[in-house]
């Protein structure tokens, strides 16, 4: 076997976690790098940054849905995938793998061709005003049509963790973002392509990522290979994927929903000014999630193979580590978005009225912050131990039940309209973490003593 593969049922549990939670966490924050990068280069382009910039958050909903279908194949498929090696099931693992990507070139076929044909209206549903609209279209269609590079990278990069070759999977990203670093300035300001630029570039760089991807999944060190015969839509196998998935794909579709709603709400009451401090403050509060997801990425492999083994004591001892990782993260990312809002605001635009702004609604936005790293360690953990229908339901209670109607409601309630529209987050964000950590608590001993 492959020396960069981790053995998931032997050895410390702290050990084996940080082995794969750190190139996992790795991957996730250089994988945010992708629109980041995109977003500070395109928020200082000379006379158009701000409005450039407001533009392409604008996309941001189209963006995460093309992430929420990548990831019900990924997040479902790959759980699936290290039960059945716990299991013993090899070739049920692979015959998961090679369904899954076949679902992931099916999804991106539809996905570009409905995208790139309705985003002019869906952008204006957005919150696109004359202004911003021509920055928004010319990022998004560019960006439509390398969509399977990104369902690709996406959606089977973590069939590449699952099978223990963190490293692998980290180097996937670090690659193409890499990239995208040295493209973005290049086609932006020396080929002065301005926002198209930046898309080019992401596409670029995502392309490259995908390749290393199949690369590996068709060579000789990887454990589950992709194979001709078995890429088929096989629904048998599909339909565990996806109902595992669908938490995932309510995460992050709802993600697009939430980004629509904030906007909408905050063009009635602040115009384009707090639309485009909801931009800055989205692409911050990405370094809180990413990360999250990077240590509960790394976390999965080990609770599920040793659930799908029946290694109870295990899989415990890897939850309460990816706990206290969890809460330790998002209680210092609370502490320094609360104290240094401007210097954050700064690093993607030079405008002085959209950094006093965004400064001040950050600190209205992030004050409850540091509750998600309970709720997504609890809620990951539930995805983990194949829990799909309470992972679904947690999954749309912060966003669907709660936030989406405080939007709403709230500017209804409180005489300052626009601050109430940002306090929705922090008020969802408590409320959310305590049912989710009284959910998991209740039922984690029931769920250990049923067999994989």
């Amino acid at each position: 076997m492959n020396s960069q593969k981790q053995d998931m049922g032997t050895g410390s549990v702290p050990k084996l976690l940080l082995q794969l939670m750190i190139p996992a966490v790795v991957a996730q924050v250089v994988n945010l790098l992708y629109n980041i990068v995109d977003r500070i280069y395109i928020g200082h382009i000379p006379g158009i940054g701000a409005a450039a910039l407001t533009g392409v958050g604008l996309f941001a909903p189209i963006l995460m849905l093309l992430n929420a279908f990548a990831m019900v194949i990924g997040a479902g498929g790959a759980p699936r995938t290290a039960i059945a090696l716990g299991q013993g099931k090899k070739e049920t693992a692979e015959k998961i793998v090679n369904a899954s990507f076949c679902m992931l070139l099916i999804f991106s076929v539809v996905l570009t061709v409905f995208f790139y044909a309705a985003s002019p209206t869906l952008l204006r549903w957005f919150g696109a005003s004359n202004i911003t609209l021509p920055y928004a279209l010319d990022y998004s269609r560019i960006y439509i049509l390398g969509s399977v590079f990104v369902l690709v990278v996406l959606g089977m990069n973590p069939f590449i963790t699952t099978q223990g070759f963190a490293k692998i999977s980290m180097l996937t990203t670090m690659i193409g973002a890499a990239i995208n670093i040295v493209l973005d300035p290049v086609f932006i300001f020396v080929f002065g392509l301005g926002v198209r630029g930046a898309a080019i570039a992401t596409v670029l760089s995502q392309a490259v990522g995908a390749v290393w991807i199949l690369r590996f999944l068709t060579g000789k060190k990887t454990v589950l290979r992709l194979r001709k015969e078995l890429i088929r839509p096989d629904m048998a196998v599909i339909r565990p994927v996806i109902a595992l998935g669908i938490s995932s794909f309510v995460m992050l579709s709802t993600e697009s929903l939430l980004s629509i709603s904030f906007n909408s709400s905050l063009a009635r009451y602040g115009g384009d000014l707090a639309v485009g401090a909801m931009t800055v403050i989205t692409s911050a509060s990405q370094l809180t999630l990413m990360p999250l997801q990077g240590i509960c990425q790394g976390g999965q492999p080990v609770i599920s193979f040793n659930y799908g083994a029946g290694n109870k004591e295990r899989v415990k001892q890897a939850f309460r580590f990816e706990l206290a990782l969890c809460a330790g993260y998002t209680t210092i990312f609370w502490a320094f978005m609360l104290l240094l809002p401007r210097a954050v605001a700064g690093i993607f635009t030079a405008d002085a009225e959209l950094i006093g702004y965004t400064a001040w609604a950050m600190r209205i936005y992030m004050a409850g912050i540091f509750a998600m790293g309970f709720q997504v360690a609890c809620q990951q953990t539930f995805m983990a131990l194949g829990q799909a229908k309470v992972s679904l339901l947690l999954a749309c209670l912060r966003k669907i039940i709660l936030l989406i109607p405080l939007i709403f409601i709230l500017p209804h309630l409180l005489p300052d309209p626009v601050f109430a529209v940002f306090l929705a987050e922090p008020v969802s964000d408590i409320c959310a973490a305590l049912v989710t950590v009284i959910t998991f608590f209740t039922r984690l001993e029931g769920i250990l003593a049923h067999k994989a």
